[in-house]
């Protein structure tokens, strides 16, 4: 029973650290235009596939290790070996801190584009788009605006019409060529 309390309470303290940080102005990244790397929260409890993302190196020219994907599972046996680095409801600590060392990697870079691939409102996936540290974040509808600076409206299994709109306004914004 104390274990449940004291989720709750984590819980709770991981809400308030995010309404803090929802009320301040987003963190300005001083990167130059262009896009080096990508960052991707993957929802992989909707969108199993998350390798799918590595295809953004070959579409936007870059570099073979530019592209870093974290998956987020509601909850993920640490004996099965995943793909891609994941972490869970469980990871979450006091104060919106998260203890996993692959989230922790993954928010210790900086990306010119972060691509929040879910739709629902989650804490944690919620909690990682706030701590990295993007200059250009995409998102879907459904999440709050503060998340994204490019919302786009498509169905979150059609990865290839994602990965067509997301080129296509990047173009239009000369982030690629």
């Amino acid at each position: 029973m104390f274990k449940g309390i004291k989720d709750k309470f984590k819980y709770n303290s991981g809400v308030k650290f995010l309404k803090e940080q929802l009320k301040k102005p987003a963190p300005v990244v001083d990167r130059s235009h262009g896009l080096t790397s990508v960052g991707c929260i993957v929802d992989m409890d909707q969108f199993d596939n998350a390798d799918e993302f590595y295809q953004f190196q070959e579409e936007f020219s870059l570099r073979p290790n530019a592209v870093k994907i974290i998956g987020y599972k509601s909850y993920y046996d640490k004996n099965s070996p995943y793909s891609t680095p994941v972490f869970s409801d469980k990871d979450l600590g006091w104060n919106g801190k998260i203890e996993n060392s692959y989230a922790l990697e993954f928010l210790s870079r900086e990306y010119d584009l972060l691509v929040n691939y879910y739709k629902e409102d989650n804490l944690l996936m919620q909690l990682m788009s706030v701590k990295a540290k993007a200059r250009f974040r995409v998102g879907f509808m459904e999440i709050d605006s503060y998340f994204n600076d490019l919302i786009l409206d498509i169905p979150l299994k059609d990865f290839k019409l994602f990965k067509q709109e997301l080129k296509k306004y990047l173009g239009v914004l000369n982030e690629i060529k």
